[in-house]
């Protein structure tokens, strides 16, 4: 595009940018961001709500609804969501026509990193936890630091992102800023970011309609990995074989990346040794910290927290500050962490029809790994309750090339309810054969009780069925019932909790 930026000033403060898109995700947790440098902000969007809505509220911005009139040559940027275009936007189009610069979302979040010490957080799974942990641990250590993730983080206050009070007050340049962010691999979005240090959770197939093969996506994380500096450090997770792989290949490319593995498989400073999980906390090991524990559940998400662990001690070496000096906060920093929304989000609680106990969680995960270790780790965490899921697959491309994942990843519940495919505006179901109901099928040859239920309404009257039977002596505490995956099935959950709370108030 002609008047495309490709930087930004140092002083951001004052500059005038309208978000084209404002309530997506990434581009709400920017204009936190970049509020609290002092940007002035307005957007648009469409008049659908969403829970973004509430954080731009806190900022006291409304989203506008699309209107060419919103867009006037005083503007300084525009910064727009890669789901709009000027061939099909009259916001962005007028800005065309204005040659008001402009730039993607990708392209604005590493235009902005470029302009501190910056660490991308990347990785197929658990990219947006490691990073709510990274930042809950953040603001118990004295970094002049800003966070960004993909999601709400309520131990960031309900918000996108963390801002230290030393960075709001605009410290002289002499004073070294971090910020860290996560990173997105699709459509190599990535490749834009100015990172001095990159943590890599995870490398496997996903993705399909970008990056056919598992080949094509992980080159994608060695070309980005290969954007660090010299000397700059790849924090990589050595249980994952997609990740050492990515290390290594980086690592002949460029032999001057230091690399610094964690996990079981690791060895130094990172090793993790896994504990007891007990009382709503999981407890582990690290070998340069000691005893930890995180109040989220699944062996995931304990690595993702040393994951996190890993990188806020390194920034503290890069800060030239003793690192020993700090473990106890870095230890309350991974408990105070208490997840994000739609990461295995407790949503609410209720009593079904006999008065047992149903603890309502929605969580986002989408890929058969992700599915197969989140269940693992609410197997671990609920001992005592009967799970069920409710699971819509998120996009045609990855259901039919992952058919026979997605069909074997529920073993861990006890009940599966499958809804109709979520489709992406990016495909059309026209070419795929795959449907949400052959995935039940497929399903049913690996568990058995699954139910394919294609509309909501259908999934409520099933859940509220399974849920209005004793859970049985095998289950003493009652049930758990999960809503998975990146669609808007959460709705099932709504649907049930309000036949629920009739018969409560009869």
């Amino acid at each position: 595009m002609e008047n495309e930026l490709k930087k930004l000033p140092s002083n951001i403060k004052g500059l005038w940018i309208h978000f084209v898109g404002i309530k997506g995700t990434g581009m709400a947790a920017l204009v936190e961001i970049m509020s609290a440098r002092g940007a002035l902000i307005t957007g648009s969007d469409v008049s659908e709500v969403f829970y973004t809505d509430s954080i731009l509220e806190k900022l006291g911005i409304k989203a506008l609804p699309f209107d060419e009139k919103n867009i006037t040559k005083d503007i300084s940027l525009i910064i727009y969501s890669s789901a709009y275009s000027p061939e099909k936007n009259i916001e962005l189009a007028k800005a065309l026509s204005l040659n008001i610069p402009m730039m993607l979302y990708s392209q604005a979040l590493g235009a902005y990193s470029s302009l501190s010490f910056s660490a991308g957080i990347c990785g197929v799974h658990g990219k947006t936890t490691t990073t709510g942990i990274t930042g809950t641990i953040l603001k118990e250590l004295p970094l002049c630091a800003q966070v960004l993730a993909g999601s709400i983080i309520s131990s960031f206050g309900n918000t996108c992102t963390y801002t230290s009070k030393s960075f709001e007050k605009e410290l002289s340049e002499e004073k070294k800023k971090f910020f860290v962010a996560e990173t997105c691999e699709y459509q190599r979005h990535f490749m834009d970011f100015h990172p001095k240090k990159i943590v890599l959770t995870s490398v496997e197939s996903d993705h399909q309609d970008y990056y056919p093969t598992y080949a094509d996506i992980r080159k994608a994380f060695v070309d980005y990995v290969c954007l660090l500096p010299p000397s700059g450090q790849l924090i990589y997770c050595a249980d994952d074989n997609g990740a050492v792989e990515a290390a290594g290949l980086a690592k002949q490319m460029r032999n001057d990346i230091e690399l610094i593995p964690y996990g079981q498989n690791a060895a130094g400073p990172y090793k993790l040794k896994f504990g007891k999980v007990k009382n709503g906390r999981q407890y582990f090991t690290i070998e340069s910290l000691g005893e930890c524990a995180i109040r989220v559940p699944g062996e995931h998400n304990v690595r993702n927290s040393v994951a996190a662990a890993a990188l806020c001690r390194e920034l503290l070496i890069s800060d030239e500050k003793d690192p020993s000096v700090y473990i106890e906060k870095i230890k309350e920093g991974i408990i105070n962490f208490k997840g994000g929304k739609r990461r295995s989000e407790i949503t609410g609680t209720a009593k079904t029809p006999l008065g047992q106990e149903v603890i309502f969680i929605d969580d986002y995960g989408h890929h058969p790994t992700a599915i197969r270790t989140t269940l693992k780790g609410f197997r671990e965490f609920y001992k005592g309750h009967k799970i069920i899921v409710d699971f819509m697959s998120h996009t045609y491309s990855r259901t039919q090339a992952l058919l026979e994942e997605f069909a074997e990843s529920f073993g861990y519940a006890d009940q599966v309810i499958i809804n109709k495919i979520y489709a992406s505006a990016r495909e059309s179901s026209e070419s795929f054969t795959v449907t949400g109901e052959k995935l039940a099928l497929r399903a049913k040859l690996h568990h058995k009780d699954v139910t394919y239920c294609k509309e909501f309404e259908e999934a409520a009257k099933r859940g509220l069925e399974m849920l209005s039977v004793p859970s049985g002596k095998e289950f003493p505490d009652g049930y758990v019932f999960v809503t998975m995956g990146a669609g808007d099935n959460w709705k099932v959950t709504q649907l049930i909790r309000s036949e629920l709370s009739k018969g409560e108030s009869k």
